[in-house]
C-alpha cells in the first residue's frame, strides 16, 4: 500500500507532466501572433482584474520573477498594451491595467487559446472527469496552508 507521501508525489508528478505536455502543445500553435505565451499570461491576468493593480499584486498570479515581470510590463507598456496609473493611495506607487488595444489583443488571442484548451482536454477527459479536475485544482489553488510556513 503506497504511503500518503508517495501518493502525493505521484499526483504532483502527474500534474506537472500533464502541464508540461499541454504547455508545449499550446506554445506550438500559431495563435500567439507577436506575443509570447508569458506576455499573453500577463494580459490575461490583467483582464481578470476589476481595477488597476500594483506590480506586486500582479506578481502573485504569474510565474515570473518580479524583475522579469517588471521588464515584461515595460515592454508591454512600450507596445501600447498596458498602461501605468499613479496610485492614488501612494504617490510613489504605480498601478497597471490593460489599454483598449491590450484588452482587444487579449480577447482575440484568448478566444483562440480557449478553443485549443477545450480541444486538448476534451480529447482526453469526459465531462465528469473535467468537473473532478476543476474541483481538485480549485481546491489546491484556494488553499493557503502552504503560505503559513
Amino acid at each position: 500500500m503506497p504511503t500518503r507521501t508517495t501518493l502525493a508525489n505521484n499526483a504532483w508528478e502527474a500534474l506537472l507532466s500533464a502541464h508540461a505536455r499541454l504547455m508545449k502543445q499550446f506554445a506550438a500553435e500559431d495563435i500567439w501572433h507577436d506575443l509570447s505565451m508569458r506576455e499573453y499570461d500577463v494580459l490575461y491576468t490583467l483582464s481578470k482584474c476589476p481595477h488597476p493593480v500594483r506590480l506586486g499584486e500582479l506578481h502573485k498570479h504569474v510565474l515570473l520573477s518580479q524583475p522579469a515581470l517588471s521588464r515584461m510590463v515595460d515592454r508591454l507598456v512600450e507596445r501600447g498594451l498596458v498602461q501605468r496609473w499613479a496610485d492614488p493611495a501612494d504617490g510613489r506607487g504605480v498601478r497597471l491595467s490593460l489599454t483598449d488595444a491590450g484588452r482587444a489583443r487579449q480577447r482575440e488571442i484568448g478566444r483562440l487559446h480557449a478553443r485549443s484548451v477545450a480541444r486538448a482536454v476534451t480529447a482526453e477527459l469526459n465531462a465528469d472527469e473535467l468537473r473532478q479536475l476543476a474541483t481538485i485544482c480549485w481546491k489546491l489553488a484556494a488553499s493557503d496552508k502552504g503560505d503559513q510556513a
